[in-house]
């Protein structure tokens, strides 16, 4: 009999607890966890690098509460686990009601601030202010974020406590819990990574494909047989990939670059392999050294061997600054080597990348070297953003330092580049880190829209390479570390970033995920968009440029500026459309 009403009382007992885990779901926020999470959200609202809309500031500011509402219901568990007193009862109910009322007037105060704030970062971009609040909208997609973050969590957690109530009838208590949140998290980890990402990346990848082999009606193969596509071509106009045929087809004429220059000019060269045409990243670089072979690029005076982005776009403002600067005397190269955006690349494939860059570097650059020195063109390396990554890594200094390229120019580099960021730690004490010295600067100099922090007429050594940066721009500047440490890029600021801008734990980094996600919408010149004209003064120290007047200069850096910026609103408005 006893027994049986053992058994009984602990039914009732697990029963019960089962019934408060559910009742938990629709259980007032803990007061603690509202403050921080208050906090959290305020400080997300503040200044960072990008500005930010209504809407994406909402996610951002959810997001933020959520972590800090975490991190309080967190404490909240410690403090119970410790055995430390705690208000119960109707002095519970009080502090909860006065918490609510703080959080309510301080997240009010700041919804009203928002604006401003968000306004003193576009002053820093040099964009105009916005007038319009979108405070309720902010507060609204918070709450969202919030209400959607939160009902997961107590999901879980309720199928945690269902799991080791289950499992307690067998096990003692405390294994039992800890193999329910285990089972739960499990569960969460196969579904996301087994399930629903690979499902993702597959519609991704199969998007992207698709976009890129599309072939508008009215793009018709090039007639001119120096362009790829064209008919005696060895790469056929379909398999140059979307980004390929834009590249290769928005190469300028002669009587374009001779307008500008005011003296006679040629066409400068283009190839491109993209990955449709061979089936290995070699075999393409092979393909790709035998185009430029027959086009006859190795009688230029210059070659430039670039590493697009992820989705194998090559940054116009790059090439054809250096196409105009030497008036056509250029031929340039450019392998495909992913369908996906450079983030996707980054996180999906970052070996791919690398293995592409290599194969084609070290193939023009061994035939290169065969040619004799004073016939062979100069050598030069670009790259942006992931680019930049991988055509650093495809440049082993130790192979080549007995006959090395003439110099490389690599803009907006990623958090993750080594040598950017070994280059950066060591930079001479007293530079910034958005614009750092390196010893002398013979070897390699920092550039951002103002300039180098060495004048133009310092010597350089038998090799130039020069990274173009901006301090706003957050795929270059972003840190894990960062999470609970100022960053150095703040101390001091760059000229771009909000003096306003303040560094907080947790939700600066937070911050900085969604300014990184933002930084290809900065008006050019600031975030991720490289102005021409940045270009034009970074290519004329790398590629020794010379034969310019200075009023030459700047009206053809106007000119290329104009030029891009109406191509970024036409690209924007297509897009949109």
């Amino acid at each position: 009999m006893r027994e049986e009403n053992a058994e009984r009382n602990g039914i009732a007992h697990v029963s019960r607890k089962r019934d408060a885990a559910l009742a938990r779901l629709l259980a007032p926020l803990p007061s603690v966890g509202c403050l921080i999470g208050t906090a959290f959200l305020v400080a997300s609202l503040t200044p960072s690098l990008i500005p930010r809309t209504p809407w994406t500031q909402g996610v951002l500011g959810g997001a933020a509460f959520g972590a800090g509402y975490a991190m309080g219901v967190f404490l909240r568990w410690l403090w119970a686990c410790l055995e430390l007193p705690a208000a119960r009862g109707h002095a519970s109910s009080r502090i909860r009601q006065a918490s609510y009322l703080v959080c309510a007037i301080v997240l009010l105060w700041a919804l009203w601030r928002a604006p401003h704030w968000q306004n003193q970062v576009r002053a820093a971009l040099q964009m105009p202010a916005e007038t319009g609040a979108g405070s309720f909208a902010v507060a609204a997609v918070a709450m969202a974020t919030f209400g959607v973050l939160l009902a997961l969590a107590r999901v879980f957690r309720a199928m945690a406590v269902v799991f080791s109530l289950s499992l307690a009838k067998v096990l003692p208590p405390r294994v039992a819990a800890v193999l329910g949140v285990s089972a739960v998290l499990a569960i969460v980890v196969v579904l996301s990574n087994s399930v629903v990402w690979r499902i993702a990346l597959q519609v991704i990848d199969a998007s992207f494909r698709q976009a890129d082999a599309l072939v508008p009606p009215d793009s018709a193969p090039p007639r001119d047989p120096l362009r790829p596509g064209s008919p005696p071509s060895l790469i056929a106009w379909e398999n140059l990939g979307r980004m390929g045929r834009r590249f290769v087809s928005s190469t300028p004429t002669a009587a374009d670059i001779a307008a500008l220059a005011g003296q006679p000019a040629q066409a400068p060269l283009r190839v491109y392999a993209g990955l449709p045409s061979a089936d290995s990243a070699k075999a393409r670089a092979q393909l790709a050294l035998a185009e430029l072979r027959r086009v006859g690029a190795f009688s230029r005076g210059a070659l430039v061997i670039i590493t697009p982005t992820g989705t194998g776009w090559v940054d116009p403002g790059a090439i054809e600054a250096i196409e105009y600067l030497r008036r056509g005397d250029v031929a340039s190269v450019a392998m495909q080597y992913s369908y996906l955006s450079s983030p996707m690349s980054l996180l999906i494939e970052p070996e791919y990348g690398q293995e592409s860059a290599q194969a084609l570097f070290e193939t023009v650059y061994g035939y290169w070297r065969t040619l004799p020195r004073e016939a062979r063109p100069r050598l030069y390396l670009h790259g942006l953003s992931l680019g930049a990554m991988n055509s650093e890594r495809s440049l082993e200094l130790f192979d080549v330092l007995g006959d090395p390229p003439r110099g490389a120019l690599w803009s907006g580099p990623p958090f993750a580049a080594p040598q950017w960021r070994r280059l950066t730690l060591m930079r001479d004490p007293g530079s910034p880190a958005w614009l750092p010295r390196f010893r002398d600067g013979r070897f390699v100099r920092f550039m951002n829209q103002h300039g180098s922090a060495l004048p133009a007429d310092a010597p350089w050594g038998p090799m130039r390479v020069m990274y173009l940066q901006y301090a706003s721009d957050a795929i270059t500047f972003f840190d894990h570390r960062d999470l609970f440490r100022s960053p150095a890029w703040l101390h001091p600021r760059g000229p771009d970033v909000a003096p306003q801008m303040r560094w907080y734990p947790v939700v600066s980094s937070m911050q900085l995920v969604l300014d990184m996600m933002l930084a290809d919408d900065a008006p050019m010149g600031f975030g991720h968009v490289f102005a021409p004209s940045h270009y034009i003064a970074a290519w004329r120290q790398v590629a020794e440029v010379e034969g310019w007047r200075e009023d030459e200069i700047v009206r053809l850096s106007r000119t290329l500026d104009a030029r891009r910026a109406a191509e970024i609103a036409r690209d924007e408005d297509e897009g949109g459309g």
